[in-house]
């Protein structure tokens, strides 16, 4: 699971996983890298299932934004993904252990719009 903890809280919130290992959409088995954009997003390298799932704030279930097809070696599939990271124009930028390779994405227009407007911002 990915928790949050706000600053003086005794206890912290799940946003993302929570329900036990596994590969459903409100599981997570061995999550790695996690990014949060400015509207609460959370975005998390899931090593064990090999994808990258997308949690908007305050869901209770996530939604598959890359891999989820078995592990491989495609350019749909993942082999433990470790870390996570975007750039300025959106783009989606995997650390792909298992394969040795980092892989570019371009996922959804809803995600490239939203980097931009906070990159440009800033």
């Amino acid at each position: 699971r990915v928790m949050k903890w706000v600053e003086g809280a005794k206890q912290g919130i799940v946003v993302a996983g929570g329900q036990e290992e596994g590969n459903a959409l409100t599981q997570l088995y061995y999550p790695q890298g996690v990014v949060v954009d400015q509207l609460g997003t959370v975005y998390v390298a899931d090593w064990g299932n090999d994808r990258i799932m997308r949690w908007p704030k305050g869901a209770t279930q996530g939604s598959v934004i890359v891999g989820g097809n078995g592990e491989g070696g495609q350019s749909n599939q993942l082999k433990g993904p470790i870390g996570l990271s975007f750039d300025r124009h959106g783009n989606l930028y995997v650390v792909d252990y298992g394969n040795h390779r980092v892989q570019k994405f371009n996922i959804d227009s809803y995600t490239k719009e939203l980097f931009r407007i906070d990159f440009e911002t800033m």
